[in-house]
């Protein structure tokens, strides 16, 4: 509770009357009397007893540091009071032990227990991106290091931003981790262009997990709802587990209505990309110096940017073709398929035959084939005919029955609830 100052005033008057109240009723009036009670004053010697130290060199003590910006592991160890110069040469040393080194992050919490001399039992050290902590434990002389699964709590967030020149720049201002970025420029990949659609001023909200362990943050979870305000128009999707599932492991995330948001195919096979060269019927060839037709678009990237499926397929071709050089062609339900040129490389598992899910990693951008640069060519094929894949009529994804729908109404309900509090609230303080 906060209080002005003049209630803070007023509150002071009145405690102070009331306690003077108090002292008037509760102290008698000296009476004559008085002056002749007799006063003796007695001293005594108080012995404390004790059967035994407190601490004694056999008791064992449990110690908690956050790691600080410039900490090193010396330093570290010196906070958490392990003294013993072993352990530090041994941490030293040890290839498993590499890892702390390279994880000193500012604030992860690090725990030991130690003797009364300052010599090591346990160390816990929590790893980045992983339920599991490194535990080194001395038992005599001897070191021992194991990684042990951490107990994790999942904790519901909200929180809400404002694009002003990136997407990740808006959720690292609004304390919102890259991993729930990128789930969210995803969920509304096929209706938003990450890189050429975003505005200043484009607003989101969102509800996500975080896991979390002993108060503090081991990874991110999975968005359960989401609103995207693009140039002034809202999009908003809902995460919806399958009717019987006991969990939102599964599922998929549809709109308020109950339209899956998932498309057939994505609008792009790179996360983040610009586009170099459309589909064009006359384009002069950067290295035949000739004009001919360019049936595919190239999107600029990074070599080694991770290149993934547009839709669910099977893998028709993988290997080196022409001026394509490193080729992947995936074939899709019916009449559709996709192929992705100029690779650098092609990811584990990718063969002919081999299923691929949306979303998974086919390959990485490079310059093979025919190519002035890095890039990746995609094309985007009906009937085995290429069409411009940013203007074709691409097939709808599946959408609930009656049954889910009632489903997902009921689930929606109160999720959208905490949603629409949200973005009122980013709203206002756009508008102040």
């Amino acid at each position: 509770m906060h209080l002005s100052k003049h209630h803070k005033a007023a509150l002071a008057t009145g405690l102070v009357g009331m306690f003077s109240m108090v002292a008037a009723f509760g102290l008698p009036t000296p009476s004559a009397n008085d002056s002749q009670l007799q006063q003796r004053t007695i001293l005594e010697d108080l012995t404390l007893h004790i059967d035994k130290p407190i601490f004694d060199e056999g008791h064992n003590f449990f110690r908690e540091e956050r790691i600080q910006k410039g900490d090193t592991v010396s330093s570290l160890l010196h906070r958490l009071n392990i003294l013993d110069a072993a352990t530090l040469n041994f941490i030293r040393q040890h290839p498993t032990t590499q890892v702390i080194f390279k994880q000193l992050a500012p604030g992860k919490l690090v725990s030991a227990k130690i003797s009364s001399n300052g010599e090591l039992h346990s160390l816990h050290f929590p790893l980045n991106g992983k339920d599991t902590h490194l535990v080194v434990e001395k038992r005599n002389t001897t070191f021992h290091i194991e990684e042990r699964r951490l107990e994790t709590q999942v904790l519901t967030e909200i929180h809400s931003g404002e694009i002003r020149t990136s997407l990740f720049g808006a959720t690292d201002a609004a304390g919102i981790p890259d991993g729930i970025a990128t789930q969210l420029a995803e969920i509304f990949s096929g209706d938003i262009d990450f890189y050429r659609d975003l505005r200043k001023g484009d607003r989101f909200s969102l509800i996500y997990e975080m896991h979390y362990s002993q108060g503090q943050s081991v990874r991110s979870g999975r968005i359960l709802a989401a609103e995207f305000i693009n140039n002034g128009q809202p999009f908003r999707a809902v995460l919806f587990p399958p009717p019987g599932s006991t969990s939102n492991s599964t599922g998929g995330y549809y709109t308020p209505e109950g339209k899956n948001l998932r498309k057939a195919f994505l609008r792009s096979p790179l996360e983040f990309s610009r586009i170099t060269s459309g589909f064009s019927n006359a384009r002069l060839h950067p290295i035949l110096n000739q004009w001919r037709a360019h049936r595919g678009v190239d999107y600029g990237a990074p070599t080694g940017t991770r290149v993934r499926a547009t839709a669910d397929g099977i893998v028709d071709f993988s290997g080196r073709q022409g001026g394509y050089g490193n080729l992947v062609v995936l074939r899709h339900n019916g009449r559709y398929s996709t192929a992705y040129g100029h690779l650098n490389a092609f990811a584990s598992g990718i063969r002919p035959g081999a299923r691929i899910k949306q979303g998974d990693t086919i390959g990485y951008v490079g310059a093979t084939g025919w190519a002035t640069g890095p890039h990746l060519h995609y094309e985007f094929r009906i009937n085995g005919e290429q069409v411009n894949p940013l203007a074709a009529a691409l097939p709808p994804a599946p959408s609930l029955d009656n049954n889910q729908l009632t489903h997902f109404r009921r689930h929606a309900s109160s999720t959208l609830s905490q949603l629409d509090l949200v973005s009122s609230a980013t709203a206002q303080i756009a508008m102040e």
